[in-house]
């Protein structure tokens, strides 16, 4: 009998908590960002040299990429996945008051678009003012 070869080892992450795609890609992006200011040095001498090269850059520049790859790998972990995904979490209350005020911005721009114009205001902007002269 034939004994199955062992899979990748998982690491079970701090943060079991399911997050949709759109906000794994956030999380993934802060983790990317979080490695590439690691590697901030490495990464700007391999982009130095390879500047104006095209593919001799592979030959040329083959101690700093090999220095960047060995740093990103180096950084690249779960324990920097989980700092990334408790750094969304930490500012997902600021994400949301930031919406907020886009909304609110963006609601008082087209109110005074429409007084400006004079266009008739939107259904929820009469229910709006008929709730606030209700309750003068």
């Amino acid at each position: 009998m034939a004994t199955p070869k062992p899979g990748p080892v998982q690491i079970a992450s701090r943060n079991p908590i399911p997050l949709s795609s759109s906000q794994e890609s956030q999380v993934r992006e802060l983790y990317y960002k979080r490695v590439r200011g690691y590697c901030a040095d490495e990464i700007r001498d391999f982009a130095s040299c390879a500047l104006n090269r095209t593919f001799s850059a592979t030959w040329v520049c083959r101690q700093q990429r090999l220095a960047m790859n060995n740093c990103m790998i180096s950084h690249a972990s779960q324990q920097e996945q989980d700092a990334a995904r408790e750094e969304w979490f930490a500012t997902r209350d600021e994400r949301r008051q930031e919406r907020e005020a886009k909304e609110a911005r963006r609601k008082e721009q087209e109110k005074f678009h429409r007084e400006w114009w004079g266009l008739p205001p939107l259904p929820e902007d009469e229910q709006a003012s008929a709730m606030t002269e209700g309750k003068r």
